[in-house]
């Protein structure tokens, strides 16, 4: 939660605020600083929502301006190919 600060550091952390705050004002300062710690997320996390929100509301936007692509016609059929006739063999046989 505190990322590198320890237990050892945490309690003396605490002792030297309750040594220069003194017992009846440290729990005033816990709770204002709670106070402050909630309100600043619920800031960021509204901050975040309403971010969100203009940004769905400007892709929606482009969504509505942007024509749809148009559609390429199909593709049409190569043309059939054309058969030349075969030759037909004319020799007859005579018997000569």
């Amino acid at each position: 939660m505190f990322g590198s600060i320890g237990m050892p550091e945490l309690i003396i952390i605490l002792v030297i605020a309750l040594i220069i705050f003194g017992p009846r004002k440290l729990p005033e300062l816990g709770r204002s600083l709670g106070k402050s710690i909630g309100e600043f997320k619920r800031a960021s996390n509204e901050l975040r929502s309403t971010l969100e929100e203009e940004i769905r509301i400007e892709e929606q936007r482009e969504r509505a301006t942007t024509p749809p692509a148009a559609t390429p016609p199909p593709p049409t059929p190569p043309p059939a190919p054309v058969e030349e006739p075969t030759p037909v063999s004319r020799t007859h046989g005579t018997g000569a």
